[in-house]
């Protein structure tokens, strides 16, 4: 075992933690508290290559392996998680249906898109098809050349700022799951529109809206794979997207975590700094043993996918314990502060926020459960 980074991770991660301390940290409590969307902060991310790190070199991004990807978002969401959130949703999530399933010209028109410094988005979840991804209710029908896309989509990332979309709609909804598609669809196209902005609890700067698809005509050449092929996309790219979530509340609960033992040391109390109490000090010490446990397993994953070997059931561990683990962490970080830490003036509050959605997208604690113990039982 080679728990070091290569040269080239190392890099990465410095850049990404020097990009999040020097342009991401000190704006992302105004954006959070104005509810809008970090757009002076993606040219910024483009050119340091950070826009762009899950783009594969041979079609003009930096080919970083998973396990140097994760870094970069663990960095990132340490800065902020609404940040890391857009830059995962973008060239991670919506990019891994076209890694999976795309032909070379599909690869590489797509990641041309994100080659200008564009964002994507991942068309999946609807009212009522969240973690039962089979439910969904967006159509495809295919009249002559082209495919005719009716429906929509909620909780969008990227949503509202996004020009391209990797989209899961059904070619025959009689057949379930296996009826399922995905196909890029561009911003521009008529009939495709954004909805309602949501008000989100945390990483509110992050553009979360519903994606409306009204008669839109697409070339059969958008579609990725083949007819009935959706469902087995949108379980690989959920596999591919867990663990870089995972890292993102890795950061999250580094950031919180840092903050509260600064704070601690600083803050005195019966004649000496809070530090010196056995309380403060055992949340501290099981937030560093909590976080170091997540990273490990984080890293696991990601090494297992680059090496080619079985990754679903560590995917769901990772991300279903670096979620819990993320709420924890930062929900100790507030305590660790008293009545301050209740406070918007100070940071962590908007961690704690920050990390519930940990819990939730790319699958909830509880669907990671589901598919551990289902490996289990096999």
């Amino acid at each position: 075992m080679n728990f070091l980074l290569t040269e080239e991770q190392e890099t990465m991660r410095q850049m990404a933690r020097k990009f999040a301390e020097q342009e991401i940290a000190p704006v992302a409590l105004e954006y959070d508290e104005k509810n809008e969307f970090h757009a002076e902060l993606i040219p910024k991310l483009f050119e340091t290559g950070l826009l762009t790190v899950g783009v594969p070199e041979e079609y003009g991004g930096p080919g970083i392996d998973t396990v140097g990807q994760a870094v970069v978002m663990e960095e990132l969401a340490r800065g902020c998680a609404a940040v890391a959130t857009t830059v995962a949703a973008s060239c991670l999530l919506a990019a891994d249906p076209v890694v999976i399933a795309a032909n070379h010209e599909q690869k590489q028109r797509f990641f041309n898109v994100l080659n200008e410094g564009k964002l994507a988005a991942f068309c999946l979840t609807e009212p009522g098809a969240g973690s039962d991804v089979a439910a969904l209710k967006t159509t495809a029908k295919l009249e002559g050349d082209e495919y005719v896309i009716n429906g929509s989509k909620c909780f969008i990332t990227n949503g509202g700022v996004a020009d391209i979309f990797t989209v899961c709609a059904s070619v025959d909804r009689s057949k379930g799951h296996k009826g399922l598609c995905f196909f890029i669809v561009e911003k521009d196209r008529p009939g495709v529109s954004v909805g309602k902005k949501e008000n989100k609890l945390g990483i509110r700067s992050s553009s979360t809206t519903d994606v409306i698809f009204e008669d839109v005509r697409i070339p059969k050449e958008n579609l990725l794979g083949k007819e009935g092929d959706g469902f087995k996309i949108a379980m690989k790219a959920l596999d591919m997207s867990r663990p870089m979530v995972a890292a993102l509340a890795v950061g999250v609960a580094q950031a919180a975590m840092e903050y509260a033992t600064n704070y601690a040391k600083e803050r005195m109390a019966f004649g000496k700094p809070i530090a010196a109490l056995q309380g403060i000090q055992f949340m501290l010490a099981d937030m560093a043993m909590q976080i170091e446990a997540a990273r490990l397993l984080v890293h696991k994953a990601c090494w297992l996918k680059d090496a080619g070997l079985p990754y679903s059931v560590l995917s769901s561990l990772s991300k279903g314990f670096a979620g819990d683990m993320c709420m924890k962490v930062t929900t100790d970080a507030v305590q660790v502060l008293g009545g301050y830490g209740y406070i918007k003036e100070y940071p962590v509050e908007k961690y704690m926020r920050d990390a519930k959605i940990m819990q939730i997208y790319e699958g909830t604690s509880q669907v990671q459960r589901v598919v551990i113990a289902g490996n289990m039982l096999k």
